[in-house]
């Protein structure tokens, strides 16, 4: 299905978290840290009429959703946690297209951090 690129947008920004990410077994040993930034895409005309939560996209739902897959999580790929994100976003039926940035601080060295991008949308 193709999402409008005019819709209303919802930014999570710098999720702290920690889970089991990576390919080594210095990697699967301990839980490292994880930032991601998401991005809700949805309608959020009639909120903005209302005022009511009911009619927007609950992030901090998403957030603790989001918060309880990660650290539950044990994936040798930033880009599966990434699409795991993506999939617990849109879960919400007022979601329509979700960004997820998933970084992993740290993972190379003399690098700040290397993520993984992507976009998906609802059914």
């Amino acid at each position: 299905m193709a999402v409008d690129p005019g819709w209303d947008q919802i930014h999570i920004r710098d999720l702290a978290a920690r889970c089991i990410v990576g390919l080594y077994d210095h990697e699967r040993r301990e839980k490292q840290d994880v930032v991601v930034n998401i991005t809700l895409y949805g309608d959020l005309r009639q909120a903005g009429r209302s005022d009511r939560l009911e009619d927007t996209i609950d992030y901090k739902a998403i957030k603790q959703r989001v918060i309880a897959a990660v650290e539950g999580s044990s994936f040798f790929l930033v880009e599966r946690l990434a699409e795991e994100v993506a999939r617990v976003c849109l879960g919400d039926a007022k979601v329509r297209r979700v960004r997820v940035l998933v970084e992993k601080p740290g993972a190379l060295r003399f690098a700040r951090t290397v993520g993984v991008e992507i976009v998906r949308d609802a059914p």
